[in-house]
């Protein structure tokens, strides 16, 4: 099953790129550029749902991006995660 949540980036003072998901609480990811950042957090999205699903199996609305409160600087990507529900199930 696919699952797109949307993610905030920001330029860091270090200058690298630090994003988390508005939706998933405590799921965030760093990298040194944002391509590497959108890497992660798609890493993170991947474990954070994986878990929550198999823990409670509800998962959290997802948020439009015009509700979001961003800055002027906030960059804003769907990240998209497949995960396999059950073996032998492709999409």
């Amino acid at each position: 099953m696919r699952f797109v949540y949307p993610a905030v980036f920001h330029k860091t003072e270090k200058g690298t790129y630090a994003g988390f998901f508005p939706d998933l609480e405590d799921c965030r990811s760093e990298g040194e550029t944002l391509d590497e950042a959108v890497d992660n957090a798609n890493e993170a999205a991947r474990d954070w749902i994986t878990l929550e699903l198999e823990e409670n199996g509800i998962l959290p609305s997802i948020s439009d991006e015009s509700d979001l409160s961003l800055g002027e600087e906030d960059i804003v990507r769907n990240i998209a995660v497949t995960i396999r529900l059950m073996d032998g199930w492709d999409e």
